[in-house]
């Protein structure tokens, strides 16, 4: 008797790999699910709000008179950054993400290490298939955790890499605007 309805059997191996990696395993997919919808609101932001934003900041210093003294130069760094911030916003918490997930992935290794070597112990049978079955279940909570690990480490590479990027095409637009309006 299976616990799914039949309805349900394309979520075996899901189910597989919750009972072969334990409950460690799913902290680790909450943690991977929290990653990933972090990074899909980096998307929307960046496509439905920054964009509008960034050319709203254009237009309001195109209409400005002064755009060469310093009080102009010092209010336009301020509405830069303050918009890049936006960008910025949730990178520590990516950063936190990804540095969990190697540590949950250990601690689901040792957990599972220590599930193997207490029922060999109960068992009085020194069985290796035994212990080879028990110490590959043990590592996938570790293998779980690295994986979404990179993944995130790539996500973060590559928004770290767009805020540099925006950061200074916003400069160069600003420059540009300012250039074209009095051409």
């Amino acid at each position: 008797m299976t616990l799914w309805p039949e309805s349900l059997d394309w979520l075996d191996p899901l189910h597989w790999l919750i009972d072969a990696g334990g409950p460690v395993l799913v902290v680790i997919a909450i943690v991977a699910m929290l990653l990933f919808s972090v990074g899909l609101e980096r998307w929307w932001f960046f496509r439905f709000h920054y964009r509008p934003a960034r050319r709203a900041l254009v237009e309001r210093w195109i209409a400005r008179q002064d755009h060469t003294s310093w009080t102009a130069m010092t209010l336009r760094e301020v509405w830069v950054q303050d918009l890049i911030r936006g960008l910025r916003g949730p990178l520590p918490w990516l950063k936190l993400l990804v540095v969990i997930c190697p540590l949950l992935g250990l601690l689901g290794t040792v957990t599972g290490m220590i599930t193997v070597f207490d029922s060999l112990s109960l068992a009085a049978v020194n069985q290796a298939r035994a212990m080879a079955d028990g110490v590959a279940r043990a590592t996938l909570p570790t293998l779980t955790g690295m994986a979404v690990s990179v993944v995130g480490l790539l996500f973060i590479t590559r928004l770290e890499h767009i805020i540099r990027r925006e950061d200074q095409r916003l400069h160069d637009r600003l420059a540009r605007a300012v250039e074209d309006a009095h051409a």
